[in-house]
């Protein structure tokens, strides 16, 4: 099993999803096994990544990408050491062929993201802007399951999550700051469709 201290790259978890992917099933219970229980970061970027891709169109998907986002979030406020997650969350698995072709299409995002990160607007990073990110990412999560029918929104939000996470995990602050343009891109998804709902009604 890798070491997950030696987790520093968007990479790095896109390759380990991709060896976990050549088995039958991909277990959510052996993705936090291959992470560990104190990687909360890159655990919380496995949902965020997952749900940009292809697999965001699975019935229901988002909605356990965006529960799977809060808690390891809230987790994370509250400063735990040891990430738990809910049995129904944990037993859930993905078909292994599925799970490829969707984590095929991310080393592309993965390496652009490694590629551009820079130690940049660090004062972000620090307390409190360190915890005013990880309140965001679980904002975003808790937000998916209400946005599942409202196109595109839990991709822009995991997306924002990808960013916050990123952010903290490379030590770049400005990708914490596209963060928040995607929660605004969102939000701006929400009022659009909400208006064209109100305008036929």
């Amino acid at each position: 099993m890798s070491d997950p201290a030696q987790t520093t790259s968007v990479n790095q978890i896109v390759d380990r999803l991709a060896r976990l992917a050549d088995q039958d099933r991909v277990a959510v219970a052996k993705i936090i096994e291959v992470f560990g229980t104190q990687s909360f970061l890159p655990v919380l970027m496995v949902p965020a990544l997952l749900v940009v891709s292809p697999l965001s169109g699975i019935p229901l998907f988002s909605s356990l990408c965006g529960i799977t986002i809060a808690a390891i979030s809230l987790q994370m406020v509250a400063g735990r050491e040891h990430l738990w997650l809910p049995q129904f969350v944990v037993k859930r698995s993905l078909e292994g062929k599925r799970a490829r072709e969707a984590i095929d299409k991310l080393h592309g995002v993965a390496s652009w993201l490694d590629n551009h990160s820079r130690d940049r607007f660090q004062p972000l990073l620090r307390w409190p802007g360190r915890k005013l990110i990880q309140t965001l990412c679980l904002f975003c999560g808790a937000a998916m399951p209400f946005l599942e029918i409202v196109p595109f929104s839990s991709s822009i939000l995991g997306a924002a999550v990808l960013l916050f996470a990123t952010s903290l995990l490379l030590k770049d602050g400005l990708f914490a700051v596209f963060g928040l343009v995607a929660m605004s891109s969102a939000a701006a998804v929400l009022l659009t469709v909400a208006g064209s709902i109100q305008g036929a009604i």
